[in-house]
């Protein structure tokens, strides 16, 4: 599925990045994605996203859509036309948006759920919740700044930020067997710091009938403020 290069800003993103048991996720991810390790580690996660002035590029910048966005993501490779490529694969989406919602997978690429969004922030301190109408859940509350963990997977916070900018090449889950919409993230002036929380919640990582457990453990998070983007469609990736 093919669409208008989207431009806009990011007015926050918070990357909430967790280590997976490899052979867990390898067991839960559809063909043809298996999954990138990291010093032994499967990588997951969720993006909290803020986009503002969201709007087709050919657009006059007044047709515009602000809204909250979530997504779970893995890092994973996977084979097209015969290349190995890596990006992440994205089974839920979830928006604030009613128009993202309606549109997903027909204007914008992924299915999107229809998300209630509670947000409460400062210039240093960010409170994100999302409840979605099938019960699904997400919490974080955090503080800007701080040291990158001495326990993450990753060596130091450039080591994760190369990893992450690497992985803005997604593919998301469809109501289409076996067919995944196609969409790259190009951040104009990529920078992250670090977000150190202090809560943190996933109804959906969480969930020991997906993930056993001690199977998933939070690793780090990462903060994003106030950056120019696009949105660009790739081509659909189908498995027979």
């Amino acid at each position: 599925m093919k669409i208008p290069t989207i431009t806009g800003v990011i007015d926050r993103r918070i990357l909430l990045n967790y280590r997976i048991d490899p052979d867990v996720l390898a067991g839960i991810l559809p063909a043809p994605f298996r999954p990138v390790t990291v010093r032994g580690s499967a990588i997951g996660g969720i993006c909290l996203i803020r986009l503002k002035s969201v709007r087709p590029k050919t657009c006059v910048p007044f047709i515009s859509i602000d809204s909250e966005n979530a997504a779970h993501r893995f890092a994973v490779y996977f084979e097209q036309n015969g290349l190995q490529k890596e990006g992440v694969y994205i089974p839920r989406r979830d928006t604030s948006s009613m128009l993202n919602s309606l549109a997903g997978g027909g204007i914008f690429p992924g299915e999107h759920h229809h998300s209630a969004f509670a947000v409460r922030e400062t210039d240093t301190e960010f409170e994100v919740r999302m409840l979605a109408a099938d019960g699904t859940s997400i919490e974080v509350r955090g503080r800007a700044g701080g040291q990158f963990p001495d326990d993450s997977v990753f060596g130091d916070l450039e080591e994760a930020s190369a990893f992450f900018e690497r992985g803005c090449l997604g593919y998301s889950r469809t109501n289409r067997p076996g067919r995944f919409d196609g969409l790259t993230l190009k951040v104009f002036d990529w920078q992250v710091s670090c977000l150190v929380v202090d809560e943190v919640r996933s109804s959906f990582l969480e969930d020991t009938g997906i993930f056993p457990e001690g199977s998933v453990v939070f690793d780090h998070a990462l903060l994003m403020l106030g950056l120019e983007h696009e949105w660009h469609s790739e081509e659909d990736l189908c498995v027979g």
